[in-house]
């Protein structure tokens, strides 16, 4: 009998029926997780609302998705998902369905409460255990019903089912590199990451084997200010089919049938990838925003976008700031973060370094290398440093190794981690296993 006062299973069951029934409905519900009795519920509901943030259907299979085959056990399995979607009728009485769950929510709530005003007043002083439990109550019904009034609970409840989720070590878009994604978990979503490097280390090739390898699964956005568009889409078939880029610039004089089908493979792998780029002459940080923000619009909030600045510099800045440039490029900085954040999307944005480093005995970059440093540095996410030994000395024994250097990471740790480069293909490749990640706490 207990129990039976404290929940209503089949009004939680009919809110949950009359979300699949008709997905659009989840706009309209303003219960959370924690308004539910039932953890499976609880679970469902959760992962239907965050379909909706991501902009997905909201039906059976979306739902077994989000929560992952490997928790399926944890709901009751799909069988019990399909008996839900078909345990409803009628939507035309879901707000009663949807008022009954909240009153239960609050009943439970206020045992508890009056449980604790019981206990506390055995011991506590009267007055002001009456005044707390009073104010207790008075707040249950504001409780998960107020949309965004800047309430920490929905979010708390985010991150305890993020918990309980196999969600994998990589969370972000991935760079294609392995030991490089142990230390970033993929490239997040919001961030906003600098790669810097002397002229001609490597730093364009690099961003492009990113984004073409995020173009498979995810959006990417390149904005070359460097570049034509031909010239990076020759690089980037360069690197797919591992052709020699002399040899690309005069094939009819150097290509035999194998150089042939290599092209022809890496194109149709181009032709296939979500993929675009933007060569203007002279791009500005609003041209820029609204080509996302056009993008965002298209692949709807499911979709991750990978934006590639090339470089960081040469954007143009606010003629307001009078030619100081390193205002300018702090203005840009900071508009290039919040548009990562308002946008939600990953942005890459190339940084040239100060001559500086070349005076030093140990040429490896600094964060204080980065032209007009400190705005950027502050507002990076991530910043990373590319570094070739050989580019210095061409003797060296680290021959085709290029060092990427994690110099911050907000949210994680910071190291090293070597990789091969082949120049003469553009192309970068995990170095062999046993080599090391040196990686600082």
């Amino acid at each position: 009998m207990e129990a039976a006062v404290l929940f209503n299973q089949e009004a939680e069951e009919a809110v949950i029926g009359s979300l699949f029934l008709e997905e659009d409905l989840i706009k309209d519900c303003t219960l959370i997780p924690e308004h539910f009795y039932l953890a499976r519920l609880k679970r469902i509901l959760w992962a239907m609302k965050r379909l909706d943030e991501q902009g997905k259907p909201i039906d059976v299979i979306s739902v077994v998705e989000q929560i992952g085959t490997q928790n399926l056990e944890k709901i009751g399995g799909i069988s019990y998902l399909t008996d839900l979607a078909g345990s409803v009728p009628s939507t035309a009485n879901f707000n009663f369905y949807q008022d009954t769950v909240l009153e239960y929510s609050q009943k439970r709530k206020a045992i508890e409460i009056a449980g604790r005003m019981i206990e506390e007043a055995k011991t506590e002083e009267i007055g002001s255990t009456i005044h707390k439990g009073i104010q207790q109550l008075m707040a249950i019904e504001q409780n998960g019903m107020d949309g965004d009034s800047g309430s920490i609970l929905p979010c708390l409840t985010d991150i305890y089912y993020d918990c309980e989720m196999e969600i994998g070590d990589i969370t972000g878009i991935p760079s294609g590199f392995n030991k490089l994604d142990q230390l970033t978990g993929g490239f997040q979503e919001s961030d906003f990451i600098v790669i810097g490097a002397r002229p001609s280390v490597g730093k364009t090739a690099f961003a492009l084997h990113i984004a073409v390898h995020a173009a498979e699964e995810h959006i990417s956005l390149i904005f070359s200010l460097e570049m034509a568009k031909k010239q990076l889409l020759k690089r980037a078939a360069s690197s797919l089919g591992h052709i020699s880029t002399q040899n690309l610039r005069n094939p009819r004089k150097y290509f035999d049938d194998l150089h042939w089908a290599k092209l022809a493979d890496a194109m149709g792998k181009l032709s296939l990838a979500t993929l675009h780029i933007y060569d203007r002459a002279a791009i500005d940080i609003s041209y820029i925003w609204s080509q996302v923000r056009k993008m965002r619009k298209t692949y709807g909030e499911g979709k991750k976008i990978l934006v590639v600045i090339d470089y960081l510099q040469l954007i143009v800045g606010d003629p307001k700031h009078n030619q100081n440039r390193q205002a300018e490029i702090s203005a840009i900085s900071r508009d290039i973060k919040h548009m990562a954040r308002e946008l939600n999307v990953t942005v890459i944005a190339l940084s040239q370094l100060s001559r500086g480093v070349e005076s030093r005995q140990n040429k490896r970059p600094m964060l204080s290398d980065l032209r007009e440093s400190g705005q950027i540095e502050q507002d990076a996410d991530l910043i990373a440093f590319l570094y070739r030994d050989d580019y210095y000395d061409r003797d060296s024994e680290e021959k085709n190794i290029i060092e990427v250097i994690l110099a911050k990471q907000r949210n994680g740790p910071i190291g090293t981690v070597d990789l091969h480069f082949h120049k003469e293909f553009g192309v970068f490749e995990d170095v062999e296993k046993g080599d090391k990640v040196g990686i600082e706490k």
